[in-house]
């Protein structure tokens, strides 16, 4: 197997144990391609290419990019709930799927492809109802073009110009056909009306008309926010001013006056606009500045926790501040990232070389576990009891293990000492019970052999009484001599055996009371020896 192949293997084998939300909607190809499979709203693509020295880094950034599209579609769904008219967040909603659409991120992006989905249902439907509207508004355009009250016909067209403007959005392509159709059927009406003009000699007429029409739209003008395109409009209404001719003077002045006002409010307002978006960015820049400068005195942090916390609380600081546009923006913003990207560099080291530790001490308390269970089964009680509180001192002085396995394996080590010493309890038991039951016979039959000794000791002394008084009553005779020599030596004999028995208990007494002592100390030095010298087999590892 060559190296590119044990390099596409390992890979597949890190793939196949690595667990994240919304994994089933990837795949891993054998060229390292990471697969975001076609779902609800997406089509499939390749998010990234990992290999084995990236795919942890690359994974947990991707799964980051996740949370914050995550975090920015919360934002937007809290936005589009509060927000009466949803159709103002159509370029929002659009610029999110784009960005899902293209995202390198990984998660459980089906979740936001279904709530986008469901959004622009709601956005095709308030279209549709604006574009009916809209048609509608043609259709009685098309109608008023043939009328002949010209009078009420440009009032009509003013009435629906109204209206247009009250209507939402529509998008652009069918928006601007249909205003085509309006502004054929006005060109039609206006263009009859100005040849009945002409007609009837009514120029001065039609031109009066024609700078109503210019003051309305600049009046209409007067309130957008729309400040680049409504500027451009009042350029272009202002060239239709100039090409229109005289009317009467006095209306001349007056619609001249109002065309101007209308302008001027415009104008004014665009200019208090300028002036306060200055001002509001002036102050973004300085609320930035002031971001950057924390995430700058926290880039050396080694408070791993707390100091991700608290650069996830600058981002959020930092979106919810407006826009800083030009090179100011920019420099703040590169600023920022360069002061978090240090901490978040200097983390994964961090945790590269803890990582490493945990797994040096996994395999140290490997070491411990397997003689531990090695032990279990021993009947070495001294010698394994000893060797098995080595091993807990021992395995106590290691650091920590990757969590994952930390319960698992202590469990292990602290049944193999459980089933030891379980086996050793119950072999002390049955030690203790068989020495309490040869003890107890060791009693009865020295009590036996005492009460023998008693038994015997007295009849000898009634013996030697009968004797003695045999002594003292002896007939005199022939063979008066004989009988006291022969009483004398049964009187010697039986003392002596009285004599021998009587030492003997003595003896047997003393013996007792020593033996009885030495299987005291014997019982108090054998629970001392089967002690687990204190340890609590039980213990919970901290």
């Amino acid at each position: 197997m060559d190296q590119q192949d044990t390099a596409q293997n390992a890979l597949q084998n890190w793939w196949s144990e690595v667990a994240f939300e919304g994994k089933d909607l990837y795949r891993l190809e054998e060229n390292g391609g990471l697969v975001l499979t076609r779902g609800l709203g997406n089509a499939e693509r390749v998010i990234t290419t990992l290999t084995t020295d990236t795919a942890e880094a690359v994974l947990k950034t991707l799964i980051e990019k996740y949370n914050e599209a995550a975090a920015r579609m919360k934002e937007l769904q809290q936005e589009w709930v509060s927000t009466e008219d949803k159709l103002k967040l159509l370029g929002k909603v659009e610029r999110m799927k784009d960005y899902l659409q293209h995202a390198a991120a990984t998660g459980p992006v089906q979740q936001l492809y279904s709530e986008i989905n469901e959004w622009e249902k709601t956005l095709q439907q308030l279209i549709g109802e604006n574009y009916n509207s809209k048609l509608r508004l043609a259709q009685q355009a098309e109608e008023l073009s043939g009328s002949d009250n010209f009078k009420e016909g440009s009032q009509g067209f003013k009435d629906l110009m109204e209206l247009w403007k009250q209507v939402g959005y529509v998008d652009k392509e069918r928006g601007d056909k249909l205003w085509a159709r309006i502004e054929a059927a006005k060109d039609k009406f206006f263009e009859r009306k100005r040849q009945y003009q002409e007609d009837h000699g009514k120029e001065m007429l039609q031109n009066l008309d024609l700078k109503l029409e210019l003051v309305a739209k600049a009046e209409a003008l007067a309130a957008s926010e729309q400040w680049k395109e409504t500027t451009e409009a009042f350029r272009n209404l202002m060239d239709e001013w100039k090409k229109i001719g005289a009317t009467m003077h006095e209306k001349n002045e007056e619609l001249w006056q109002k065309f101007i006002a209308a302008k001027n409010v415009f104008f004014d307002r665009k200019k208090a606009h300028s002036e306060n978006i200055h001002k509001e960015q002036e102050n973004n820049a300085a609320l930035k500045q002031n971001l950057v400068e924390q995430a700058e005195a926290l880039s050396q942090s080694t408070e791993w926790n707390a100091t991700s916390n608290a650069y996830e609380k600058l981002m959020e600081e930092w979106k919810k501040v407006g826009r800083v546009t030009g090179a100011k923006g920019e420099e703040l913003w590169k600023r920022f990232l360069e002061a978090k990207d240090v901490f978040f560099k200097a983390k994964r080291s961090h945790f590269g070389a803890v990582k490493a530790e945990l797994e040096d001490n996994m395999t140290r308390k490997m070491a411990i576990l397997k003689r531990a269970e090695a032990l279990q089964n021993s009947t070495q009680w001294s010698e394994t009891t000893g060797e098995l509180n080595e091993l807990m001192t021992e395995w106590k002085a290691i650091g920590p293990v990757p969590r994952e396995h930390s319960q698992d394996i202590w469990e292990r080590f602290i049944a193999a000492r459980k089933s030891f010493f379980d086996r050793k309890d119950a072999s002390r038991e049955k030690r203790k019970q068989q020495f309490e039951k040869h003890k107890i016979e060791r009693v009865v039959k020295a009590q036996n052999f005492v009460h023998q000794l008693e038994r015997e000791i007295r009849e000898h002394e009634e013996e030697l009484a009968d004797f003695k008084n045999g002594l003292e009553n002896i007939t005199p005779g022939k063979k008066a001599a004989e009988l006291k020599q022969h009483l004398e030596n049964l009187v010697a004999e039986v003392s002596a055996k009285i004599e021998r028995k009587r030492k003997k208990l003595e003896e047997l007494q003393k013996e007792s009371n020593q033996s009885q002592k030495k299987e005291n100390a014997a019982t108090e030095i054998s629970v001392e020896e089967d002690s687990p010298t204190g340890e609590d087999q039980n213990d919970v590892e901290s």
